[in-house]
């Protein structure tokens, strides 16, 4: 008996199956799995549960259908694998926080932030959502290839026409074999300029586009669930070289609750993090004092929007719990973007200039077949037409040919013969009705004529020109931009280790204002002009209850602002690094941007250009303590801050300047007194050392100011009731240090204490500030010249019985170069650095 050839043992070489089947298995997962197409931006589920939602006539226009019924029929027709991964496919293309654009509208539990999975596909439905029409739109016109399915008993299509490109607006992470691709989503109105500019380029100029013209349009990702990305150089370096790593962090606030304590508000978090899985983090850092300082946590989310709320305790300082926070939770994530995508169903990792030819390419394929397809169309009906027309001007020779004929066959070949038409058009002449043949059906084949010649004319005008395709499809992804556009939901923040964010910032002038509670915020200068004096003065920004403006500094954005405290602290910032706002805007409190310690608050603010060897930092305490330090010694500050003096209990610094060694200082005292000595009376010391007595004061006396000869030839000075005088500064003659001074003020019952001291020019004006945040702007010239034992003329309208006090008081320079007169007017930089340069 024959052996049984099944029986037979089939010897292989295990290395050469296993590599043949393995490189087949990954070339599978590669090329019909996990990477979308350049194209169309879909991977092949994707686009066949689109292709069986189309075929179901399930679009945004009829109602929804269940969700198994459309999974049901991707697997059946084009896709054999699980049926749950064709839900899951389904379900992200539904989510809004997954997807930019949906390409699903969905209708019922689809799942949540928080990681919660969607309801099982037969409780939901579905149908495709507005801007997935345009990504299916033409697919009848012979726009794209089909292909036979699995069983080849169905077509699917070898790729979408994709009328936006979905790859960069919607973005897409996969990971196949040996390779990954992670693109992130973009806004639609960036991505189609992108395009058009490209088009223009080509049009206009006939050129090739650079990658700077398009950086300029794309800013960046932007992510479905908002966030901030830091820096630019992240998406600089993924933009050109298609591979990058950008930090993505959550939007927070801090809020100071009236009792003194702080919370942390998160309103938006990076794109792919969980809500529900962050707050657990947060909870367990709290519970294992990884991070110490958080009372209660609590999610307060609702239809409105993502809250989550973070309450500290009273002694923490917000920021550096939020900075904890940002290191070890995914309030701060990384998206490392990989662009690979499939071209000629090759993975090609791609920078931003390919994905945006590549896209266009596609286009100009789809248009291109398009206008083939409905030329055709145009033709055979103009053909059609044609033959009717004939027929109607000879219609009784076509009734008796048709009439005597045997059969429609007979007929047809006759009519051809006789008035030599195709076999089309004398079909149709046999087919016509007899209402063909009244006036208006007549007149109405003759204008179809027309107009079908015309677009025909159009049509072979736009395949024989490429400018006039390019046209059509620039129209056409407008449309779709104007349609569906939207605004961007991810802001593109600061960086502290990009330097190339500085260089995206214009360094003009601005001012920063800072009250007397913290709060601050950078404004344009334009926001302030002159009255006169005497006046009730204009509102200079929200404020809080006895809250005002302490001081404002007019800087440029690319300066370092130094920030010293009250208890002998310094702190820095680049100004860009202040939020901007407007005039009446209340501003952002300073614990959002500087890591104070509880108590402390800041009384001295010095805008900085750089660090000179041969500059100092002069410094003076309210007990009359002065200092003298080498600026190079505060060149590094760092996060935390960094002591510039070390007071004695109960004492406070108050004022900073930046000298060069040979002014002359002087203190101003709260009672009227005031002493001059030149600097070269106090000796260098360094950072941390205590500075030696600069004034000698009585019991219930502080000082309140400090000013450098430099600044101005008269000293201005103003009491809490608003009254005010100049003297010329020969009257006070200059000591040595550590005096009681002279008297520089008559203080009375109707002047009340001083508050402010500056040293001005004529060309000077003055800012005062109440201590309900009204501001008047008087000039220096209007202010009385008399001597020291005077108490000055009225400056501001301040009723006596109220409660309204002079806070403080901030000087302006008016350049005068405007043409109206109205100078551009800045607020000196206390004159350290101007002072420095008119002398040189």
């Amino acid at each position: 008996m024959e052996p049984n050839i099944f029986d037979k043992v089939h010897e292989v070489d295990l290395k050469k199956t296993m590599e043949k089947s393995y490189i087949d298995y990954a070339m599978s997962v590669i090329a019909a799995r996990a990477l979308p197409d350049v194209r169309d931006g879909l991977k092949p589920v994707q686009r066949r549960v689109l292709f069986s939602m189309i075929e179901l006539n399930n679009g945004p226009d009829k109602p929804h259908r269940k969700c198994a019924r459309i999974v049901g029929d991707t697997m059946g027709k084009y896709h054999p694998h699980g049926d749950s991964s064709i839900y899951g496919a389904l379900v992200n293309m539904a989510q809004e926080w997954s997807t930019r654009y949906p390409l699903v509208d969905g209708h019922g539990n689809f799942g949540s932030v928080d990681g919660d999975g969607a309801a099982a596909m037969r409780y939901t439905e579905a149908r495709l959502s507005k801007v997935s029409m345009e990504m299916l739109a033409d697919i009848g016109k012979n726009t794209v290839d089909f292909t036979p399915n699995f069983d080849e008993t169905e077509k699917e299509p070898v790729v979408l026409p994709a009328r936006f490109p979905n790859l960069l607006v919607n973005g897409t992470s996969g990971i196949a074999v040996g390779m990954a691709t992670n693109i992130p989503p973009h806004n639609l109105r960036e991505v189609i300029g992108a395009v058009v500019k490209v088009i223009d380029n080509q049009v206009e100029e006939n050129r090739e586009t650079e990658m700077e013209e398009v950086l300029e349009i794309i800013k960046g990702p932007d992510f479905p669930t908002g966030a901030t990305i830091l820096g630019k150089m992240g998406i600089e370096e993924a933009y050109r070289t298609g591979r990058g790593k950008i930090r993505v962090r959550a939007v927070t606030d801090i809020e100071t609750l009236p009792n003194g304590k702080s919370r942390i508000i998160v309103t938006e978090l990076p794109y792919m993090v969980n809500k529900a899985r962050l707050i657990e983090k947060m909870a367990e850092l709290a519970k294992e004092k990884k991070i110490d300082g958080i009372t209660d946590l609590r999610d307060e989310s609702d239809r409105t929007g993502m809250r989550i709320v973070i309450e500290l305790r009273r002694d923490v300082n917000a920021n550096v719990i939020l900075n904890q926070l940002l290191k070890h939770t995914q309030l701060q994530d990384t998206f490392g973007v990989i662009m690979l995508a499939l071209v000629n169903n090759e993975p090609r990792v791609l920078n931003l200039m390919q994905m945006l030819k590549l896209y266009l390419e596609h286009q100009k394929e789809v248009v291109t077949r398009r206008t083939q397809y409905d030329l055709n169309k145009a033709e055979e009906r103009a053909h059609i037409l044609q033959g009717l027309l004939i027929a109607l001007d000879n219609i009784d020779e076509v009734i008796r040919i048709i009439r005597n004929s045997q059969n429609v066959q007979i007929a047809k070949a006759e009519l051809m013969e006789r008035f030599g038409l195709s076999d089309v058009q004398s079909q149709a002449i046999v087919d016509m009705r007899l209402r063909a043949l009244t006036g208006l059906e007549r007149e109405k084949l003759e204008n179809e004529f027309k107009e079908l010649e015309a677009k025909i004319e159009e049509l072979r005008a736009i395949l024989a020109d490429e400018k006039k395709l390019l046209g059509v499809i620039r129209e056409e992804i407008m449309l779709i931009s104007d349609k569906y556009g939207d605004d961007r939901r991810t802001s593109i923040g600061f960086d502290e280790f990009d330097m190339s964010m500085e260089d995206l910032i214009p360094d003009e002038s601005t001012i920063v204002a800072m009250t007397k509670l913290g709060y601050i915020k950078r404004m344009s200068v334009d926001n302030f002009r002159s009255q006169n004096r005497g006046g009730k003065g204009i509102k200079g920004m929200q404020t809080i209850d006895q809250d005002y403006i302490e001081d404002l500094i007019m800087t440029t954005n690319h300066h370092y602002i130094m920030f010293f405290t009250n208890t002998g602290r310094v702190y820095r910032l680049k100004t860009y690094a202040i939020p901007e706002g407007s005039r009446t805007a209340r501003g952002t409190a300073i614990i959002n941007l500087l890591q104070l310690l509880p108590g402390e608050s800041i009384t001295a603010i010095i805008p900085m250009k750089e660090y000179d060897d041969d500059k100092f930092l002069f410094m003076a305490t309210k007990n009359g303590m002065v200092k003298k330090t080498p600026m190079m010694e505060y060149a590094n500050v760092r996060k935390n801050g960094l002591q510039a003096i070390v007071l004695r209990e109960d004492d406070e610094l108050i004022e900073v300047k930046a000298t060069d060694n040979s002014k002359d200082i002087f203190l101003i005292t709260k009672m009227g007194q005031c002493i001059r000595f030149n600097e070269t009376d106090v000796r260098v010391t360094g950072r941390v050392s205590m500075g030696v007595i600069g004034m000698k004061l009585n019991d219930d006396d502080e000082v309140v100011g400090m000013q450098m000869d430099t600044q101005g030839e008269k000293l201005l000075i103003v009491s809490e009731n608003g009254m005010g005088k100049r003297t010329p500064i020969d009257e006070f003659t200059p000591q040595k240090r550590g005096g009681k001074g002279v008297l520089c003020y008559k203080i009375t019952e109707k002047t009340g204490t001083i508050v402010g001291a500056k040293l001005v020019h004529d060309d000077h004006d003055i800012m005062i500030i109440t201590n309900e945040g009204i501001v008047i702007r008087i000039s220096v010239e209007d202010i009385s010249v008399i001597g020291r034992n005077t108490s000055g003329v009225k400056l501001m309208n301040i009723d006596q019985e109220s409660d309204i006090r002079v806070a403080s008081i901030a000087k302006v320079r008016d350049d005068g170069s405007n043409s109206e007169g109205e100078g551009m007017e800045y607020l000196d930089l206390e004159d350290e650095e101007t002072a420095l340069e008119t002398e040189e």
